[in-house]
């Protein structure tokens, strides 16, 4: 008989934004005359960089002529946008990534799920918490936790990200195999320093584990004195994978192209414990389990990486910034406590509550969404992110709304 993968069993109800949106549309039915302002899901609203359109055109156009129509392209991504991202990315910042180390992809989301295949089952995995909630759930699935009590899975180590440590997680005492970091961080919009990093990269090659580096957020850092990438520091490219995305940088979340960094370097072990290189092992799975991103598509991220592209893209995301820096201001006014949207369009706010109470109370109250912190995991318990995605006019007005909820 077939049977089901019973580890998704073990999965809670939903997940976390489609509770979210059943909140909010339960809502809207009772409350058809609300005008709700959506500051939860870290969904862009304004319309994607002229360069990207003007070269999605072009490119749709040549798929109109048998002379320039493309058919399948290459799975790992076509030459021209890999260069620019390795010229762009990494060479003018002083990194030494190549081209074939780069995976072009339709979103980091899928990226940082399916990487999981290329380990092994009994891996010790280390998350941070709060955490993006992927990251737990697709080694779920995978089964390589025992069942969730408390709001933790049993068989994972989970990294509290507190005001206590500035909500950077310091390495565990004990060792793990894979670990899982994020920034500027998703949920809470903290960073990383480069002495902050080193630590967990001295940690991975002490232990031979691997980091998944997701970085879908760099193009928000301001501060110079930040790094964008794990490949800033000695030794990384040895023991991390890196995860991009055009999502958040240039307003690609309905269009989806992403890219994944694996370095020849970069290594796991055998169960003899011999190294082996995973560049190869995920070169494998990409051209197995996927076709590409469609030609226009990736014309349009090059169009990115252009002068153009650089001002646009640079200009939308100073909006969004501009926003978070009012959320900050406006919060605080109020009186709470707060991290991030300073180098990251995410304000992560403790409230002290519980935070499903506090995200319906704003929602029914001031017709504004937001995102309850205990649902990316129990440190996220008395929080609620607020997201910097919506236009200026649209924030102010929200800002208004719940200072006369919580005023």
């Amino acid at each position: 008989m077939i049977r089901i993968n019973e580890h998704y069993a073990k999965l809670q109800a939903s997940y976390l934004f489609s509770t979210i949106a059943k909140r909010v549309n339960e809502f809207q039915a009772e409350r058809p005359d609300a005008s709700v302002i959506k500051l939860g899901i870290g969904d862009v609203t304004h319309g994607l960089p002229t360069a990207c359109i003007k070269a999605m055109h072009k490119a749709i156009d040549e798929m109109a002529v048998d002379a320039s129509f493309r058919g399948y392209g290459p799975e790992q991504g076509y030459d021209f946008l890999r260069d620019a991202i390795a010229r762009h990315d990494f060479s003018e910042r002083g990194i030494s990534i190549q081209p074939e180390e780069i995976f072009v992809s339709d979103g980091a989301k899928c990226d940082t799920a399916n990487i999981q295949e290329l380990f092994a089952q009994d891996l010790r995995v280390a998350v941070p918490d709060p955490v993006y909630p992927v990251y737990v759930d697709t080694n779920v699935m995978a089964g390589r936790t025992a069942n969730c009590e408390n709001g933790r899975y049993a068989g994972l180590v989970y990294l509290d990200s507190t005001e206590a440590n500035d909500y950077v997680p310091a390495p565990p005492s004990e060792p793990v195999d894979l670990i899982y970091l994020c920034f500027p961080n998703n949920p809470t919009g903290a960073t990383a320093t480069h002495l902050q990093l080193q630590a967990w990269v001295d940690y991975a090659k002490e232990h031979n584990a691997l980091i998944l580096f997701d970085a879908a957020y760099e193009a928000f850092i301001r501060d110079d004195s930040l790094p964008h990438s794990i490949y800033e520091i000695d030794g990384a490219d040895e023991v991390a994978i890196e995860f991009r995305s055009f999502s958040k940088t240039a307003g690609f979340t309905g269009t989806r192209c992403a890219y994944t960094i694996v370095p020849n370097a970069c290594r796991a072990f055998d169960t003899a414990g011999k190294s082996q290189p995973l560049r190869p092992l995920w070169n494998r799975r990409h051209t197995t389990k996927f076709n590409g991103v469609s030609y226009p598509v990736q014309r349009a991220a090059e169009a990115v990486f252009s002068a153009e592209g650089q001002a646009q893209v640079t200009a939308l995301n100073d909006g969004y910034l501009a926003n978070a820096a009012l959320i900050r201001e406006k919060m605080s006014a109020l009186g709470y406590a707060l991290v991030g949207g300073e180098n990251s369009p995410y304000i992560w706010i403790k409230t002290g509550q519980d935070s499903w109470d506090f995200f319906d109370r704003l929602l029914h109250d001031a017709a504004v969404v937001t995102t309850p912190g205990a649902g990316f995991g129990t440190c996220g318990e008395g929080h609620i992110r607020i997201s910097a995605f919506n236009s200026h006019t649209k924030v102010v007005e929200a800002l208004d709304r719940i200072a006369k909820v919580l005023g």
